[in-house]
């Protein structure tokens, strides 16, 4: 319960951070604009085209009488447009963070600077940086599409699939939604994606308390668009305590601003 606690509460400093930052708010929202006219184009071909989906996926029901047919591609398009909105949630971080792997980056050193110390960064090209954060984002959204199926099956079982399986997926989907978040920063320390689900795992009640109120609020159109930089700044905080190398950072700079400071206060080099 602690964590679950802490996680929304890294939440809410994100957002304070961006708060007291306006020009990195602004800056932030840039990518997340792009994304969602790509996602509202694609929710409104899914549920133009969800009806005939649920037909041609059901033929076996052509033959049904009413009111069963109905209600059964019914609940299909339901289930169908349910499935269609969580995996926008999660994909839609995915795909923002990609589209402004440069804002985000910078999004993130800065929080990390403000806070005392910001790590080096592993100095790899654009394209490079890129290609990792693609590489990654696909392979955790897999093991989310896996969980995604799983839980449309059991959304078929009578009242237990319209009440606890979706309060078990919004968890599952917000632990997922942590992961995808906190690779900005992640990435910047050289943690591969495997150890970040292994940390996450090792701190479910931080991810899913982090995660989960952002799924939620994410439903909400136009939404994560505006809590999308605190997100970032959020994640890049969680980050810091998880990693236990927030202090280590500042210590680290602190030295070298002391070594630049003797170099620069001490006598001028001999010249030969």
């Amino acid at each position: 319960m602690r964590d679950l606690v802490a996680g929304t509460g890294y939440l809410g400093k994100g957002q304070r951070w961006v708060a007291r930052h306006g020009r990195w708010w602004g800056f932030g929202m840039i990518p997340a604009l792009i994304a969602l006219v790509l996602y509202a184009g694609a929710l409104v071909a899914l549920a133009f085209f969800a009806g005939d989906l649920a037909a041609w996926t059901t033929p076996f029901a052509d033959t049904w009488g009413s009111p069963w047919q109905g209600v059964l591609r019914g609940l299909f398009v339901a289930l169908l447009f349910a499935g269609g909105l969580l995996l926008s949630v999660l994909t839609f971080t995915a795909v923002t963070l990609l589209i402004g792997d440069p804002f985000y980056e910078s999004l993130s050193e800065k929080v990390e600077e403000s806070e005392g110390g910001c790590p080096p960064g592993p100095g790899l090209p654009l394209w490079r940086e890129l290609w990792v954060s693609l590489r990654d984002s696909v392979h955790v959204l897999v093991r989310a599409a896996g969980f995604g199926l799983l839980f449309f099956a059991l959304g078929f079982i009578p009242v237990v699939g319209q009440t606890v399986v979706p309060a078990i997926g919004f968890c599952v989907s917000g632990f997922f939604l942590t992961v995808e978040l906190t690779s900005v920063a992640m990435q910047r320390r050289g943690i591969p994606v495997r150890e970040r689900l292994r940390m996450l795992r090792g701190r479910k009640g931080l991810a899913v308390g982090f995660g989960t109120p952002l799924v939620l609020l994410f439903l909400v159109p136009f939404v994560a668009v505006f809590l999308m930089p605190g997100a970032v700044a959020g994640a890049t905080l969680l980050v810091r305590d998880l990693t236990a190398d927030g202090e280590e950072a500042a210590e680290e700079g602190a030295e070298r601003d002391g070594v630049t400071a003797v170099q620069s206060s001490g006598p001028p080099p001999a010249r030969w």
